[in-house]
């Protein structure tokens, strides 16, 4: 095993549609290779007679379905990695679940893979999911494909069955841009053609499935690509010393080599390579080194290093490939958190350009991304990142996304090219600034965002306020809903995705207001947790004040000032939160009023008190 670890590695794939021999196949590549202990061998046999599918004989499926959840239901879920080597070469395979429901695990497993062996089930050919993972593998830069139509005893080793699914998949796949599409007609169960020719399929003069993994060309050179160097840590262990740790993605370095820093432009030359052995005349893509520099130039976690000759691209907006992972639907406009590199920033969809039809290649409008889904969008980062398109380089180029309120990883991104502003827009700075506009009228500028169900009482209590606020001579202005949609936000409904925009939109105005040294009261539903977040990102440390105006929806039906809940409820006016669509309570707002047996008088009172705490004189 030792030596055969030294051979040549392969990382591969298996995926395809759910039951379509995955697993089985990996266990017979495992159990062929003589890599099974027999403890493990007679565990398995155990388990097969509990959990297995293949009546009195082993379930070879059982060595990589580890989890009970994928035993009792004869599926995979996880991503299960597996090593084992031949003679001629070493190999790390990724068993992928095929249903829908998993698809990010799949994209997990081919992320780092160089080949994927498509299973194909002969009974039932090319299925919406094996176009899936095809387009998946193809937006993540895998080129050669092994299509393994499997279960061919299944259909009698049926010659025709096999060419007309050959014929189906690489009609589908003609437009991917793979390098290399190899069918192969195999049983898993059996071991026809996985790792010895099998006399049922005499029409059949390929190589089996082994052979050709075995001998297929997968190499990449990433040493003679352009040089990047994604700093992972900042290694400062004493006061004499100060290197920057990380793996490098591409290239090779040497002391003495001329490097930027791709973010600021800073030159400087490398000093040392060192690495654990010690210091180092070379180092190339792949290897873990820290680097020391010979300058005391700026660099942190996230730079990433290069030559000045061959940097990456450093931008704040870029158009993307997007496979969507989260069951809540991706909207324009709504704030996630993007890691790219060892980099987190916020981050946001501005436009999806199009959505993929999976099945037939073609671009579709779109206003969301729905789980599962392929769009090409264009972003927004919090930040200018250094990147590379994704197909020059998959180390720079890939990003996530994740909801910044359950931290799940909810899309897979792969850069195209970076959106060029136009070079005459620039930022002005102006001499009077917020401060100075605050002074003039003794405010401090601040947003009291109202938010609660219609008929809350929302703008009745900001209305209050402000007749408060403008007695003691504070400059101040009221952003209402339904006022808003009268003008700025007059072309939007409200489906989630409008809802989205019509706050984005609003509040980039209190932004400016805020600037103004105006105090705003904003009077909005605004349902999304995640949209009243982004507004508090624009602003300032204690700029946003949350006020959950909390009325029980008995008492917002009762009152039901504009009538309403009643056209809602009898089905006249569609998307009206709290009966068929959702609103999201704030967890934590700065002031949380219940309004249930109390005048709006005091209410605003409990309003105002929380702004003279805050600092504002009224």
């Amino acid at each position: 095993m030792a030596a055969r670890a030294q051979h040549e590695l392969l990382r591969f794939l298996t995926c395809g549609s759910v039951d379509d021999g995955k697993s089985t196949l990996i266990g017979r590549l495992l159990y062929d290779s003589q890599l099974i202990f027999e403890d493990t061998l007679a565990a398995v046999a155990r388990d097969s007679r509990k959990h297995g599918t293949t009546g009195e004989d082993i379930d070879l499926a059982l060595l990589v379905d580890g989890l009970e959840a994928e035993r009792q239901q004869g599926i995979t879920i996880d991503v299960a990695y597996r090593f084992f080597a031949t003679p001629r070469r070493s190999f790390i395979v990724a068993d992928t679940p095929g249903h829908e429901q998993y698809t990010r695990n799949m994209a997990t497993g081919a992320s780092n893979a160089s080949l994927a062996v498509i299973l194909i089930d002969a009974r039932k050919g090319v299925l919406t999911q094996t176009r899936r993972h095809s387009y998946i593998c193809s937006l993540l830069g895998i080129r050669d494909i092994v299509v393994a139509v499997n279960k061919i005893d299944l259909v009698n080793f049926d010659e025709a069955t096999f060419e007309r699914i050959v014929g189906d998949y690489v009609t589908f796949a003609a437009e991917l841009g793979f390098r290399s599409i190899v069918p192969i007609p195999i049983s898993a169960r059996f071991g026809d053609n996985v790792t010895a020719k099998s006399g049922n399929t005499p029409w059949y003069h390929g190589p089996t499935l082994l052979a050709h993994l075995e001998g297929v060309d997968v190499s990449q050179d990433l040493s003679a690509k352009p040089f990047r160097f994604p700093v992972q840590w900042v290694n400062r262990p004493n006061l004499d010393f100060r290197g920057f740790a990380g793996t490098i993605a591409s290239g090779t370095v040497a002391p003495g080599d001329q490097v930027v820093v791709a973010a600021s432009g800073k030159a400087t030359r490398v000093a040392r390579i060192v690495a654990a052995e010690g210091d180092l005349d070379r180092a190339e893509a792949g290897q873990a080194v820290t680097l020391t520099l010979a300058d005391e130039v700026d660099v942190a976690r996230g730079d990433v290093l290069a030559r000045p000759a061959e940097r990456p691209a450093v931008a704040d907006q870029f158009a993307a490939h997007l496979l969507w992972m989260d069951e809540e639907p991706m909207l324009p406009g709504r704030g996630y958190l993007m890691r790219i590199g060892n980099v987190w920033t916020p981050c946001s969809v501005t436009s999806i350009r199009h959505r993929v039809d999976v099945n037939t290649l073609e671009q579709h409008a779109a206003r969301r991304l729905a789980l599962n889904e392929i769009g090409f969008c264009n972003f927004s980062a919090g930040q200018a990142v250094p990147f590379d398109p994704y197909e020059e380089n998959r180390a720079t180029g890939a990003f996530i996304l994740v909801d910044r309120f359950t931290n799940r990883t909810a899309g897979a991104g792969m850069i195209a090219y970076p959106l060029r502003r136009a070079s005459n827009i620039h930022q002005e700075h102006f001499t009077i600034d917020k401060a100075s506009r605050a002074a003039l009228t003794g405010n401090r500028p601040i947003v009291l965002w109202f938010t609660g169900l219609s008929g809350s009482g929302k703008s009745t209590i900001a209305n209050i306020v402000e007749q408060a606020l403008h007695r003691a001579g504070r400059a101040t202005y009221a952003l209402d809903g339904d006022n808003i949609r009268h003008g700025l936000c007059r072309d939007l409904g409200f489906t989630a995705e409008d809802r989205v925009e019509n706050i984005r939109r609003v509040g980039e105005v209190a932004k400016l207001m805020v600037d103004a040294g105006m105090i705003v009261m904003c009077s909005f539903i605004s349902p999304f947790r995640a949209e009243r977040r982004m507004v508090r990102d624009l602003l300032g440390a204690g700029e946003f004040v949350e006020v959950f105006v909390d009325t029980p929806i008995e008492d917002c039906i009762a009152r039901d000032p504009k009538g309403l809940y009643a056209k809602a409820q009898a089905g006249q006016i569609k998307n009206f939160t709290g009966i068929d669509s959702p609103y999201e309570p704030p967890e934590a707002p700065e002031l949380h009023i219940r309004t249930a047996g109390r005048a709006p008088e005091d209410c605003a009172a409990e309003v105002l008190e929380k702004l003279r705490a805050a600092g504002v004189r009224c």
